[in-house]
């Protein structure tokens, strides 16, 4: 198993908590709107070769929250900063849900801050056709479980999600969805300049996306393609919104092969 270790750093004048793992390139990671899960599959598999960097957002977990942080334009701005002074652009990403929609902005506003981006199912942009769920009626359960295709039959998701939450853990989900509304509520987790900004964008981009995601509809990838002309598209077959976790093989493969290119 790979060791896996937990340090705050100062970084663009904060506290920014980061969990490190793996040896090789760096590989920064994004979490999405519910925070970091923990160590799976994918991130050791992807770890063999990458050293994998992952900042806890602000206002989540360990970080704390930054009140000047206001939208997500303002987190990837953060987030740039960081980057910069740590001397790792330009740098490999991958932003899972809301953070595809940081890394987005972080594209929009440095073309040159990434060597290849991967997008898992990003919010950001508005689909023309569809809707992003809105995940703030839900209770925090059925919010999870509306994560996957098949809750059951995911091992992974048992060993992050299953059985009761304790209070601790539905403490952390409420703050969760808590900042993620803070920042994202209005727009809805979506920035209308965004696709403006982003058009013509040369960045090597790979956006992933699980044929059975009720979170973020297959429009916000025809979305983004409109406006990232030479980003490829990978569909993962019977996976919903959390593809790395549903299929971590198939997950891993295809972006291992979109890295190395």
């Amino acid at each position: 198993m790979t060791a896996v270790i937990e340090e705050t750093i100062k970084a663009a004048g904060a506290d920014l908590a980061v969990v490190r793992g793996g040896s090789g390139k760096p590989l920064l990671i994004l979490h999405d709107e519910l925070g970091y899960t923990g160590w799976m599959t994918w991130n050791e598999e992807l770890a063999l070769d990458h050293t994998l960097l992952i900042p806890l957002q602000p206002g989540f977990s360990q970080t704390p929250r930054l009140t000047w942080v206001r939208t997500y334009r303002d987190l990837a701005g953060y987030y740039s900063q960081v980057v910069r002074e740590m001397k790792l652009d330009p740098v490999d990403v991958i932003g899972f849900s809301a953070g595809g929609f940081i890394a987005a902005e972080m594209m929009a506003a440095d073309p040159k801050i990434f060597a290849h981006a991967v997008l898992v199912a990003p919010m950001g942009v508005k689909p023309e056709q569809g809707e992003i769920l809105d995940i703030f009626p839900l209770s925090i359960r059925n919010h999870l479980r509306a994560t996957v295709a098949d809750p059951e039959g995911t091992p992974e998701f048992g060993k992050i999600y299953g059985g009761e939450l304790t209070p601790e853990q539905f403490e952390a989900f409420e703050d969760a969805r808590s900042e993620t509304s803070r920042l994202g509520w209005e727009p809805y987790m979506h920035n209308p300049s965004l696709p403006h900004l982003l058009r013509g964008n040369n960045t090597p981009t790979l956006l992933v996306w699980g044929n059975r995601d009720r979170v973020v509809p297959r429009g916000c990838i025809e979305a983004y393609r409109k406006v990232l002309g030479k980003a490829q598209v990978a569909e993962i077959d019977g996976a919903g919104h959390r593809p790395e976790i549903e299929r971590p093989l198939d997950f891993v493969k295809i972006v291992g092969k979109f890295l190395a290119s």
